[in-house]
């Protein structure tokens, strides 16, 4: 996959842009907004800085969304909620504020591209985790030990979300932005009873672990059956 890396912060960018290539990205990197707005490559995902020299980044979200559908992700350490909404509103499909994780951005770049380009017939088999658990992003389905297991929809969503990167963190403000609504202002406790339920559910199969005062990291249990 293609990433065009937009981001003038040569230390920021280059950390990204290993981490992102150790996973098979292929990644082009410019420092300007007039240099991402020049560049001829094709690429297949756009990781957006808001704080250019040249430019706002905002001006620059636009532009490029005017051109096509390219899902862009928008990358800054700008926490006002404003800027956030902006960006969203001139066309960014994802919102990631500094500092983050390489797994992280890895995880929001899968899931708009997913949603961006839905798997062919012949690429949409199950995703299999581990031993016991898969899950068919087609369907809609979720399998333990070739059983189906029953989810409720936000179960699903949660799980469905959670698994794009194990072994990743994901904040509590990701996850129900992610799962539930961009705009979602009620108690987040009903993310915890739906991770209660997927513990329950999936017992043996997944661990999600509680970081206090972040959010919850999925990892995939150790198939012990044979030992």
């Amino acid at each position: 996959m293609r990433v065009l890396l937009v981001e003038d912060d040569e230390p920021v960018a280059q950390s990204l842009r290993r981490g992102l290539i150790r996973y098979g990205f292929e990644v082009e990197w410019v420092s300007t907004g007039g240099a991402a707005l020049s560049h001829e490559g094709s690429y297949d995902v756009v990781l957006l800085d808001l704080g250019l020299p040249d430019t706002d980044g905002l001006d620059v979200c636009k532009a490029l969304r005017g051109r096509g559908d390219v899902p862009i992700i928008v990358i800054s350490a700008r926490s006002d909620e404003t800027d956030r909404v902006v960006g969203l509103e001139l066309g960014a499909d994802d919102y990631v504020s500094k500092p983050f994780g390489v797994r992280e951005v890895i995880a929001r770049i899968r899931a708009v591209m997913r949603r961006a380009q839905p798997r062919t017939e012949a690429s949409a088999g199950p995703d299999v985790y581990g031993s016991r658990l898969t899950v068919d992003r087609r369907a809609a389905r979720v399998r333990l030990d070739g059983e189906e297991v029953s989810l409720a929809p936000k179960e699903y969503d949660l799980l469905a979300f959670l698994t794009e990167e194990p072994g990743a963190l994901m904040s509590r403000e990701q996850i129900m932005e992610a799962v539930w609504d961009a705009n979602w202002f009620g108690p987040t406790k009903t993310l915890d009873v739906h991770v209660a339920a997927l513990r329950r559910k999936l017992a043996g199969a997944v661990v999600i672990e509680a970081v206090r005062g972040v959010g919850f990291r999925l990892e995939i249990a150790k198939d012990d059956r044979a030992s």
